[in-house]
């Protein structure tokens, strides 16, 4: 079956209703669009030209100029623009929202105690995780189809400049953390290494030994994403992990040591000159995710290495208030 006959069965199917409200790749029309610019080129007329008109005035007569089309190029790549950036903003937010409950403290956690009463409330959560899943690889698969088709149609490499793009405005949708988040939620859930979705062929498995820990998922279209769970600077397994808004992973005394600030302090007292250590973005620190739902997974999966790693981050808290009030005390005493 054509992805495109595909697509439109899933925005018509049961996801319709619970993701009313969010924003869709616009498959069917941006399609359209390349379809209008091929059949020019087989006419040999330059894309937006009337049907009288045999040439471009800056280009030779009768050869299209489909390679630098503005026509496509404001109609296709503006729209995937502005809908891949919503489609991460509401996948982001939905996830937030679902993962709450999960990781909550205070009163919230006392109300998280009552939720297993409710009779099939975990297999709610687990279908609105699927729902979610669906939703951002079925929107990211078609972009990848446009932008593959924009480039066969136009002989260039323009769409794949354009993830590119997409990748430094960290609007790609499938290095979202929060997808990230997603399959620890589902490990978490199973209590087993490997968990699988039947209805939608999604599956989960967390890899951790000596040498290399990683979260693997295979998702629709024959999509495996693999994640990395090591640590760049410390080269170990990431505790407390904490994803920057460039997408790289750190533990958060990793992370704040790079960014030059106290543990206690947090990620968000960092400068924004501050540069991610991995790709050296700027300015990568404030909008940092708390991959709360990622460390649960480690503390249950690997109970030795996460005390032992506990252990080390509160000496050296402890190390690091004695030097800051230390250096207080010299100063007010004036040596």
């Amino acid at each position: 079956m054509k992805f495109g006959v595909t697509f439109m069965e899933y925005l018509h199917g049961e996801q319709e209703r619970f993701l009313g409200k969010c924003s869709h790749v616009e498959y069917k029309q941006l399609k359209k669009v390349l379809k209008r610019c091929r059949t020019c080129r087989s006419l040999r007329r330059p894309c937006g030209a009337g049907q009288g008109e045999e040439g471009d005035a800056d280009g030779p007569p009768g050869l299209c100029q489909c390679e630098a089309c503005p026509v496509c190029d404001q109609m296709i790549f503006s729209e995937l623009m502005k809908e891949a950036s919503e489609i991460a903003g509401c996948f982001n937010s939905r996830v937030r929202h679902l993962l709450h409950l999960l990781v909550a403290t205070g009163i919230h956690r006392y109300i998280q105690c009552f939720r297993p009463c409710f009779k099939g409330d975990q297999q709610v959560l687990l279908e609105e995780g699927r729902m979610l899943i669906e939703y951002v690889t079925m929107n990211a698969i078609a972009i990848r189809k446009i932008l593959k088709k924009y480039d066969k149609v136009h002989g260039s490499v323009n769409g794949e400049h354009f993830r590119s793009k997409m990748r430094a405005e960290h609007i790609e949708l499938l290095q979202s953390p929060w997808l990230l988040e997603l399959g620890a939620f589902y490990l978490n859930f199973g209590g087993s290494d490997a968990e699988e979705c039947a209805e939608c062929s999604i599956q989960f498995s967390f890899h951790f030994d000596e040498t290399k820990s990683a979260l693997i998922m295979s998702l629709p279209g024959s999509i495996k994403l693999e994640y990395d769970l090591t640590c760049a600077i410390c080269l170990d397994t990431v505790f407390n992990p904490y994803a920057l808004s460039c997408g790289h992973l750190f533990c958060k005394s990793c992370a704040c040591s790079a960014a030059s600030v106290m543990i206690s302090e947090g990620l968000k007292a960092a400068s924004e000159d501050a540069k991610c250590p991995v790709c050296r973005e700027a300015g990568v620190y404030g909008n940092s995710v708390h991959m709360s739902v990622l460390n649960l997974l480690l503390k249950k999966r690997c109970k030795e290495y996460w005390e032992e790693r506990l252990g080390a981050e509160r000496d050296e808290m402890l190390k690091q208030s004695k030097e800051y009030w230390d250096r207080q005390t010299k100063y007010m005493i004036g040596y």
